[in-house]
Formats: C-alpha cells, structure tokens, sequence
C-alpha cells in the first residue's frame, strides 16, 4: 500500500530499487555491494523494503526484517540521497515501517549505526529510540551503537 507526502509517495521495493539508492548514498561509499547483498539477506524472512519517489525519481529506501528475537524487528538499511535531505523523507520512511512493524505483531524495533554517524544517533533520538549498546568494533568512530525503541504492537505467537 502507497503513502502519499504531497510532494513524494512511500511504496514497497524491490531489491534492484534498493540497490539503485543504496548506491547513491555517500555513507555507504567504500564497500561495494551487488543486488546478493539484499536478496541474500532478505530470502526466507518476513521483511520490509520501502522507497520514496517522487514522479518515478527514487529519492530513498529503508528496509528491515524480522530478528532472531521473537517480537523484535531490526531496521537493518536505509537512507536518503543527500539532494533530497531535509524534507522529511527519512521520517516518513520511519513511520511507515514502524506502524508496519507494530501492526504485524512486532512489540520493538532496533537498529545499529556507527559512532562516525551523529546524524543517524541523532534521528534515532527523536524518533523515540534509546541507546541500548555499544560494540567495541575498529577504532571509536566506527564503534556500533545499538538503539531500540518499544512499538505498541502485540507479539506474534
């Protein structure tokens, strides 16, 4: 089901639309990726993949899937190209997945970023998330930090 932003419209997406985004995101430059990176990870899991476009143009992505814990979905990509930031895309995205996410049974949602991120740490504090971890992994700046936040979904059986 299609939302729509007035200026943009929020849908499901397939795997080589995510790529497409996913490359485009100067966050993400340094490691290449193929269309296996999400096939591969997304095949056999109840998951969610959503970009937003606008008149055709992809503007950005997010995609999740359920975790390995029972109740909890992990909000595992996402972003939005740098000429399309500031208008409220990546919230819109969030909010789509989130009420997804609570209205599919999940009581939580997480999801990890880098200390090199204070954006990404910063968004996730105004959406309502709570840092739960920190992962010792390199040096400080890319030291994972997990956040979490509660949905008001119910757990699946």
């Amino acid at each position: 089901m299609a939302q729509d932003h007035s200026t943009f419209t929020i849908r499901q997406a397939s795997p080589a639309e995510l790529l497409w985004v996913h490359e485009r995101i100067p966050e993400f430059f340094g490691k290449e990726v193929t269309l296996n990176f999400y096939t591969d990870r997304l095949k056999d899991r109840l998951h969610l993949a959503l970009v937003a476009e606008k008149e055709g143009e992809l503007l950005g992505f997010k995609v999740g899937y359920q975790s390995e814990k029972p109740g909890t979905f992990y909000s595992w990509m996402g972003g939005v190209r740098p000429e399309f930031r500031k208008f409220g895309i990546a919230n819109a995205l969030a909010e789509y997945q989130e009420k997804w996410a609570s209205s599919n049974g999940f009581t939580s949602i997480f999801f990890k970023t880098r200390n090199r991120l204070p954006p990404m740490i910063n968004f996730g504090l105004r959406r309502g998330f709570k840092i739960v971890e920190v992962i010792r992994k390199g040096g400080v700046e890319d030291y994972r930090i997990v956040m979490r936040k509660e949905l008001g979904g119910k757990a699946k059986a």
